[in-house]
């Protein structure tokens, strides 16, 4: 189950460009990513009953993922502006609205995967907290925190919610630009080695172009990226989040019974891991918007 934001990312290259509207949200992404690697996912979100909620609906259930109860709603269905940098690279404006349920039904599910947006932005924000420390211990729990400074306020409030949602996942995965912001002057790897360190089983830092680390047990596994001509990176590391938990799941491990064999992960298993995570990213980088491959497109795609 994924519980979190979806909205429209609508790409611009400047300010006088009006833009291409295309469904995203990273948790969203998350969940069309895992669906179309063929793992049954359920998404609790909140869109619009308008042609924008419609459509990334649309996009989602076509991909095969199951749209979970409540998660339409009158508001109108929210927005993001992703501008883009000569190397494609994303920068963010939005126009949000998250709330969530009374009552959060995870009942049914293996995994709960959560991030971004989602875990702040109120009154949702608190929703989402409660659910992911009541899950803990019940269901693999995995977290992105996918930092958007512009509406988490403070790096230090940030960073202190961040670990509080850190210490109840079992499965964390991390940008060098996120732990840049949350912490700021410190070694990017020594903030994962102390997250995994104080609660979850494996934690991950992923690079961009540089790659990714994962740290389980206090050891370090890491891998390089291919190179590729990049389109935009736009669901890039949402891409890489449905990648690795489908190399979880794929190892009979995505499930809370499983966490105590992640925590002794070896790290040659782990390196594959990230290798098949950081592959699918790569080919997500090169189409436009968060549009992460199907397992037969993955499988025939050479970077």
């Amino acid at each position: 189950m994924v519980i979190g934001e979806a909205l429209v990312d609508i790409v611009s290259t400047g300010p006088d460009d009006p833009g291409v509207e295309h469904p995203g949200g990273s948790p969203a992404n998350v969940a069309l990513g895992l669906a179309r690697l063929g793992r049954t996912t359920r998404l609790l979100t909140r869109v619009g009953d308008d042609d924008r909620g419609r459509a990334i609906l649309d996009h989602l259930t076509a991909s095969g993922v199951r749209i979970a109860d409540g998660s339409v709603t009158g508001a109108p269905t929210s927005a993001a502006t992703a501008e883009l940098d000569a190397d494609g690279v994303a920068t963010y404006r939005f126009a949000l609205d998250w709330s969530l349920p009374e009552r959060i039904d995870v009942s049914g599910a293996r995994a709960l995967h959560t991030g971004s947006i989602a875990a702040f932005l109120q009154p949702g924000g608190d929703a989402v907290l409660d659910v992911v420390e009541r899950a803990a211990g019940r269901v693999l729990v995995s977290y992105d925190p996918n930092a958007r400074p512009q509406l988490m306020g403070g790096a230090d409030a940030a960073r202190r919610r961040v670990e509080r949602i850190v210490a109840a996942a079992d499965v964390v995965k991390v940008s060098d630009e996120d732990v840049a912001w949350l912490a700021p002057g410190e070694d990017p790897l020594d903030v994962v080695r102390a997250w995994q360190a104080g609660g979850p089983a494996l934690v991950v830092l992923t690079r961009g172009r540089d790659g990714a680390a994962g740290v389980v047990g206090g050891r370090v596994a890491e891998v390089p990226a291919p190179s590729v001509k990049v389109t935009d990176t736009v669901g890039a590391g949402d891409a890489f989040m449905s990648g690795l938990l489908d190399a979880i799941a794929e190892a009979r491990l995505l499930a809370a019974d499983g966490v105590p064999a992640l925590r002794e992960l070896p790290l040659e298993t782990l390196a594959e891991m990230l290798g098949h995570a950081v592959h699918v990213a790569a080919y997500t980088c090169t189409q436009a918007g968060a549009e992460p491959p199907t397992r037969e497109q993955l499988g025939a795609w050479v970077p």
